[in-house]
């Protein structure tokens, strides 16, 4: 067998442990759908249902040493950087057993446990806090990487100016993700820049600009691997740009269908990263009905599983009010 048929092989038998992850993204998301609009849940969620591909093939090369700072739609990175199901969902709970101790409910998430430094409501903010850490991480040379994920709608912030010329001009081991799904709430990318190519902006910083389709886990696992281990070897930043789509609104309660059409939407579908990747398991053999139906019943008891630890956790107690607060 050549080096190339032995690359894609491996490739194919780890593509079992990404569809299973992927799939995980995919089902909590839409349990917390369920859960929000039967009013269960607190709070706002903004739903990471047809981006899965590139919160796992990012993570997936990630140590559990690694960093990942995330963004306001930010479940899906937490899942794919290894915090328990459960706990996310308690936090979305506003239970005691919540990462945050149900303090920080969606967009204000941490699990420094777990390598994940938290969502954030600010857009473009990720980007400057994880380029901070970067900066911590070559000072005290342990070797980390730190990932931010961002979307299309931070580029034109100063934020993601500033932080990624600082990045590159300390060669700091920093990824920028970019999960370009062409709309900023309701503003289409293509109407808020002339520049519609996140990955060329690289040039004029001097660090590389690799642009991925985001439906491709094996895609983009394979531009996160390479991007990490330059990064960990003291090359610098990479800036990764992921073609990829939301299927659902900006937030639970947008249908998503006054800025957009339906056509639109059901050609992404088409490209729906997990059913890519199911067709490729049968398609190739690396997976055959049965064992993909195993993997898909797992993953639906770890879901049940999650939604009965985050129900039956307590809430955090009253007189712990005063704790954590500056």
């Amino acid at each position: 067998m050549s080096e190339t048929a032995i690359a894609e092989q491996r490739d194919l038998n780890l593509l079992l442990g990404y569809y299973q992850k992927m799939l995980e993204l995919r089902l909590f998301e839409l349990k917390v759908q369920e859960l929000y609009r039967n009013a269960r849940l607190p709070g706002f969620v903004h739903l990471y249902v047809g981006e899965e591909a590139v919160g796992v093939g990012v993570c997936s090369n990630l140590a559990p040493k690694d960093l990942v700072f995330s963004t306001h739609r930010g479940h899906g990175h937490a899942l794919a950087k290894g915090v328990p199901a459960g706990v996310v969902l308690a936090e979305l709970w506003g239970k005691a057993t919540g990462s945050s101790g149900g303090r920080g409910g969606s967009m204000h998430m941490y699990a420094p446990e777990w390598g994940f430094m938290g969502t954030n409501g600010i857009v473009g903010a990720p980007i400057p806090l994880a380029t901070g850490a970067g900066l911590s991480a070559k000072m005290r040379k342990k070797g980390q990487v730190v990932v931010s994920f961002f979307g299309d709608g931070a580029v034109n912030s100063g934020s993601f100016h500033e932080a990624v010329n600082m990045g590159t001009v300390w060669d700091l081991p920093v990824i920028y993700v970019c999960e370009n799904n062409l709309y900023a709430t309701e503003m289409a990318f293509s109407r808020a820049t002339k520049n519609i190519s996140v990955a060329s902006r690289a040039k004029s910083y001097g660090l590389p600009g690799v642009e991925v389709d985001g439906q491709d886990v094996l895609a983009v696992h394979g531009a996160a691997k390479a991007a990490i281990e330059r990064a960990r070897a003291g090359g610098g930043p990479t800036l990764i740009e992921c073609k990829t789509y939301r299927y659902v609104g900006h937030h639970e309660g947008d249908p998503g269908t006054d800025y957009r059409t339906r056509d639109e939407v059901q050609q992404w579908k088409q490209q729906d990263p997990v059913k890519r990747a199911r067709k490729l398991l049968l398609d190739s053999g690396a997976g055959d009905e049965s064992k993909l139906q195993a993997i898909d019943q797992e993953v639906e008891r770890l879901i049940d599983q999650a939604v009965e630890f985050a129900e039956k956790s307590p809430e955090p107690l009253a007189e712990s009010v005063n704790e954590h607060v500056f």
